[in-house]
């Protein structure tokens, strides 16, 4: 590419002169191409080691001038191919031209300014396109990744680090590129060469550790080996880029999505160095992602920015130092003290932000005041002016909304407001719904008296201390969120406060408030529509909490109803799983309809993520989470449950419904309330103190079941002594209480003693240790689906189970590359996870191509991507051009374990309609019509037969079976059903084809065959025969065809005569026909064969095309070659296509077996082992082809 002409000073140094003339010189760099001995390795060393640019371009075109020293690098080439086209270009329009300059400084400055124009020019014709945003020096170290690993366009380099890779014993010094897709290294080490690329969708275990043989390394371990680097000179920085394209890796095997870029991230003020754009992308959403989880947010929350400062706290009198957040639509700020202080502040809560006065005590103040009449003020802020004003371009993108955040019920009706009311009590959720304005527990405890006994005091004294709470730290989003808070929620919400705070605690208020009027819309629309979330749902409501009286009535189920259907509306890749129902009824409880659907919102997308969807992938992956922490803070009692299997079973039905499903209500509920502050380290912790308590008894344990009865029956007498609402039954205990019942365990004393005792546990260790386990978990799953398809294909081909394992793998990998790179359909229809395991993945027609140029044993060289076409299209049976793993393999599967009729039955099929299609055909219409048209009375006629016929033999059935009157032939029509239920059963009996019902070839289709064979034997060692042989096959079937050609037009003149003359007999016809083609044989001097009759003969329901060949006299292998196609209605060669002639694949395989080497060549046995690991490597082969075109020959001028 040409470049802004720069000075070089020393112009020998490390390069190679090839071309010269008086003002150019065209040079290589040392160590690039062949030779270059050990200076060579050591320039190619250097270039690695150092990054040089000239491992990207090792070519280069400099000015000079007869006085001058100095050197002007004006163009560099990665290929000879490049360099040697700007090299022409120079030659071609500026040698002449400067050649009559007198002054050398005017060359140099002339030179100088064409190069910048043409540059220039480039730039002006780009602007189009989309701006790029990274640095030469980036732009650079991508092309250099593209071009060592044979990388596409749309592979995205991320990042790259000098590190080493530990080949063996021995580091090798390299370069890590870490792209979207790819981890990849490659080294030069004195002619020694290292490149390795490992797929991320491939890692299995991504680990930071320090050892005596790897000190401060990073494990990268796959399925089948582990790569180890080390010497980076920020571990930290790089280990997390690697868990974060890891991450996306692992959610593009979940959804099947590929990674989007954020194009509305803001640019930065000045062009990072080394730093790309998707690197910033990915920082940006691990902050997002950070911010979101420690304040609640919604998904769609982006971080702008934060800084330090400090909270006047009204309550403490005191200023906490902390960090201030902002974003789109929150102010938020945490203490740098964990639990000290925490708050949100919405937009759309906020009145007034100003800058207060400055003083010594209090540097830089600003003043934040909300509806609600609470001021907030943040000091020591380092550039205030910036942050209030990047506020209020914030606060001026906030819609105005007239509700504050203390009455969400205000919102159910709006989505309404502009219907009447008939029109409002018309839909499926309005206002005059009993549950649209209070929880399940309101609505049956309304009526019963007060209590007055000691447990409703001690109710009441806990709503109080939360009221003298909300005076002292206010109410509802914007409360300040202290230590003094997370007491409260330990010692139990009162359960008029439940609903509120729930909503508070998880962040729902805050979607809540900002979607007036969803849940209501939403529901309009899902309900009434049919499927197989609708169905699973009304199979599990009245299963959800069957002992409590809310749900012993339809106000309860039909409540559930609607919340679970509009949820599975909203999130369809979730739809509904088991346990959502148990979670949601006890949302229905305490908060309305509408509190309860974004309650369940933030609990399946945020709190619990991919708990809920179809393989339950996030419990499974907190199961595990809960293995290594038994395992670290129990480890004897680890071990022990290890070998009796019960931790995996047990911790399941705990992590998905939060303990409810296993513990009385009453105690539970508690759970929930510690779960919606605090978060899933709650659960943690308790699952925790329950084996703890329960460790003694367990280690005593022989079996599984004796451990999950012990744990079972502890769980059952976890009481609340403190609840006044009525006892509820909890089913399981009463089915698992013996003789003896266990000691009761208040639920307070365990939360309590799972704070003492596992209380260090931190959110962040946990989320480090769900990555770990998520890589583990879905890659287990994959190997499910894999086994899965593997047992379910054993019995449909005849490859060996591991043939089938590596088929998959190649054939998921080719999927998974369309989600990446991009293709004509989107990954979305290619993956549809309700399918099963071997339907799920699909390619399309390129990808298919690919696979079959590399796997297939029949190489036919050019026409290789013909045939594997034309396989796609007889595989691709409904049509919606794609192919699934199932009909892949059967294809592949003919080719390669199927007899010599198999085979050539499909290559047979690979020349017929749907496989050949019109395209490639395009004057065959014509003949086509004038084929048809010829005998389209015979065709109608025949068919009157077949339906008359039909008709005789129906009413002969009558008349057999119902002699009586027109009454009893009605009872007999009806009892007759049987009849056509077994005529219909027997159509939809998948029939079993054989030789007779493949249709005739006609001559274009039998001239693509030939094609096909002719192209098939180019790399075989008997070549030679071969084609011997197949021009002798083609010369008889050609002349085969002439003679059933005779055979069919005699047969149709004494069809019109039989139509004049009255009928012969058909002894005497039988034999004369047969007389015909012994006749017709004799003349060809073949042998005779079976006679056919007319009507076989008559049938052909292929198509023809522009191919024409000779039609008699002998096929050499030159006449099957190109120069026999018809091109634009012009015949080149052979005479027009005679659409009478045709074959049968019987005459086919009777001829090709007169051939011992055709014989030979398709009963072999070809081994696709090979195949598959030629596979494998192909993108290396590639690399090579690719680097070998830069190294040709060329003669040097000078």
């Amino acid at each position: 590419m040409w470049i802004q002409p720069e000075e070089v000073l020393l112009a020998g140094a490390l390069w190679v002169s090839e071309r010269a003339n008086p003002f150019f010189i065209l040079q290589r760099r040392r160590g690039h191409g062949r030779g270059g001995g050990l200076s060579g390795l050591l320039v190619g060393t250097l270039d690695v080691v150092l990054d040089s640019s000239a491992r990207v371009a090792p070519y280069r075109i400099l000015l000079q001038t007869s006085d001058s020293q100095i050197y002007w690098n004006v163009a560099c080439g990665s290929s000879r191919k490049e360099i040697t086209e700007h090299w022409d270009w120079l030659e071609s329009n500026l040698l002449q031209t400067i050649s009559i300059f007198d002054n050398d400084e005017d060359v140099t400055t002339f030179v100088k300014g064409k190069i910048s124009g043409i540059i220039a020019e480039e730039n002006r014709l780009k602007q189009g396109e989309e701006p790029e945003e990274d640095c030469g020096k980036f732009r650079e170290a991508e092309l250099k990744m593209r071009r060592l690993f044979g990388m596409p366009d749309e592979e995205k380099l991320v990042n790259y680090y000098s590190c080493s890779y530990w080949k063996g014993r021995v580091p090798r010094q390299g370069w890590l590129y870490l792209s979207v897709n790819h981890l990849c290294f490659y080294s030069f080490l004195l002619g020694k060469e290292v490149t390795l690329v490992v797929q991320w969708t491939e890692v299995t275990q991504l680990e930071k550790n320090a050892t005596l043989v790897f000190p401060e390394s990073v494990r990268v371990s796959t399925r089948h080996t582990e790569h180890f680097f080390s010497m980076f000179l920020n571990i930290n920085d790089t280990f997390k880029l690697m868990e974060q394209l890891a991450n996306i890796a692992m959610r593009q095997l979940l959804d099947n999505e590929a990674f989007a870029a954020d194009r509305s991230l803001p640019k930065p003020s000045k062009t990072l160095k080394n730093v790309s754009a998707l690197k910033r992308d990915l920082d940006a959403r691990a902050k997002n992602e950070r911010y979101r989880a420690m304040f609640r947010l919604m998904q769609d929350e982006r971080l702008d920015g934060h800084t330090d400062c400090t909270l006047w706290t009204p309550f403490a009198k005191m200023h906490v130092v902390g960090q201030l957040f902002i974003s789109n639509n929150y102010i938020c700020f945490n203490s740098r003290e964990e639990d000290l202080c925490q708050l949100i502040i919405p937009l759309r809560e906020v009145s007034i932000v100003e800058k207060a006065d400055s003083s010594s005590v209090l540097p830089c103040p600003v003043s934040i005041s909300t509806k609600n009449k609470m001021n907030f003020l943040f000091a020591n802020l380092k550039d205030r002016d910036f942050l209030v004003q990047r506020i209020s371009d914030f606060l001026q993108r906030t819609p105005d909304s007239s509700w504050g955040d203390s009455s969400p019920l205000s919102l159910i009706g709006q989505s309404a407001s502009s219907s009447g009311p008939e029109a409002i009590r018309g839909r499926q959720y309005h206002p005059g719904l009993p549950t649209a304005s209070q929880g399940l527990l309101q609505l049956y405890y309304r009526d019963t008296p007060e209590d007055l006994g000691p447990k409703a005091m001690k109710e009441k004294m806990k709503e109080e201390a939360w009221n003298i709470h909300f005076s002292e730290f206010g109410r509802g989003v914007c409360m300040y969120r202290t230590s003094r808070t997370r007491e409260l929620v330990l010692n139990g919400i009162p359960e008029r406060l439940r609903g509120e705070l729930w909503l508070l605690f998880s962040g729902a208020q805050n979607e809540m408030v900002t979607h007036p009027g969803y849940y209501g819309d939403l529901l309009e629309q899902a309900m009434g529509q049919c499927s197989l979330a609708t169905e699973e749902i009304e199979r599990d409501l009245h299963r959800s909490m069957p002992e409590h009286r809310a749900f012993q009535n339809e106000m309860g189920i039909a409540a559930l109803r609607r919340v679970l259907t509009a949820y599975a509306h909203r999130n369809p890749g979730i739809g509904y799983c088991q346990a959502m129902n148990i979670v949601t009824s006890v949302l229905l409880l305490y908060c309305t309809e509408e509190e309860a659907f974004w309650l369940l919102v933030a609990l399946c997308e945020r709190m619990l993520p991919d708990y809920y969807n179809t393989r339950v992938v996030g419990a499974l992956v907190d199961q595990g989470v809960f293995e290594e922490l038994t395992r670290a803070f129990l480890p004897l009692l680890y071990e022990h449950m290890q070998d009796l299997g019960v931790i995996s079973t047990i911790s399941l039905s705990w992590f998905l419904t939060l303990f409810l499903s296993v513990m009385p209500f009453d105690s539970a509920v508690l759970l929930v309330d510690c779960f919606f502050y605090e978060g899933i380290k709650v659960i943690f912790q308790v699952a925790l103190a329950v084996l703890h308590d329960n460790m003694d008894a367990l280690l005593s344990c022989s079996d599984e079941g004796e451990a999950m009865t012990i744990l079972g029956r502890y769980l059952d007498n976890v009481v609340n002594r403190q609840t006044v609402a009525p006892p509820i039954p909890h089913l399981h205990a009463l089915l698992t209480s013996g003789d003896d019942p266990p000691q009761e365990i208040d639920i307070f004393q365990l939360i309590k003693s799972s704070y003492e005792k596992f209380g260090s546990l931190r959110s962040d260790v946990i989320e480090q240790m769900r990555f770990k386990q998520r890589l583990k978990v879905i890659q287990s799953l994959e190997d499910t689906a894999k086994r899965s398809v593997v047992r379910a294909m054993m019995t449909e081909s005849a490859f060996s189970i591991e043939e089938l394992e590596e088929l998959y793998c190649l054939f998921k990998s080719k999927h998974m590359t369309s989600c990446y790179w991009g293709s004509s359909s989107s990954a979305a229809e290619r993956h549809d996870p309700s399918l099963p395991y071997l339907e799920q993945y699909r390619i399309d027609p390129a990808q298919f191509i690919q696979l079959f140029t590399a796997l297939a044993p029949w190489v036919c060289g050019g026409h290789t991507p013909t045939l594997s076409a034309r396989l796609f299209r007889l595989l691709d049976q409904n049509q919606d051009r794609l192919v699934n793993f199932k009909e892949f393999i059967t294809g592949l599967s003919g080719m390669y374990h199927g007899d010599m009729m198999e085979k050539l039955k499909l290559l047979y099929k690979l020349h017929l309609p749907p496989a050949l299609c019109p395209e490639e055909a395009e004057s065959a219409l014509e003949a086509t019509h004038f084929f048809i048209e010829d005998e389209p009375q015979e065709c109608s006629l025949s068919s009157d037969l077949d339906t008359s016929a039909q008709q005789e033999v129906t009413s002969g059935e009558e008349l057999q079976d119902g002699g009586g009157d027109g009454e009893e032939k009605k009872e007999e029509k009806v009892k007759d059903y049987r009849y056509y239920l077994r005529m219909w059963a027997r159509e939809k009996e998948p029939r079993r084809g054989t030789i007779k019902d493949l249709p005739r070839m006609n001559q274009e289709q039998f001239i693509e065959l030939c094609k096909t064979l002719y192209n098939m034997f180019s790399e075989e060692p008997q070549e030679q025969q071969l084609y011997h042989a197949i021009a002798t096959v083609a010369s008889l079937l050609l002349r085969i065809g002439e003679v059933g050609k005779k055979f069919n037009n005699g047969s149709k003149k004494m069809e019109t005569a039989a139509a004049q003359a009255p009928p012969l007999d058909p002894q005497r016809e039988g034999g004369s026909g047969e007389a015909q083609v012994c006749q017709a044989l004799a003349d060809a001097q073949l042998e005779p064969g079976t006679p056919q009759t007319s009507d076989e003969e008559a049938k052909d329901d292929t198509s023809v095309s522009s191919y024409s060949v000779v039609s008699s006299g002998s096929l050499q292998c030159e006449d099957i070659a190109d120069d026999t196609v018809l091109i634009g209605g012009e015949q080149r060669r052979g005479s027009v296509l005679d659409v009478d002639w045709s074959i049968t694949f019987e005459q086919v395989l009777a001829s090709l077996l007169t051939e011992p080497p055709l014989v030979d060549y398709f009963e072999r046995k070809v081994n696709i082992q090979d195949k598959m690991v030629a596979c494998k490597t192909q993108r290396a082969v590639e690399r090579q082809i690719s680097s070998a075109s830069d190294h040709e020959d060329t003669q040097p001028s000078v």
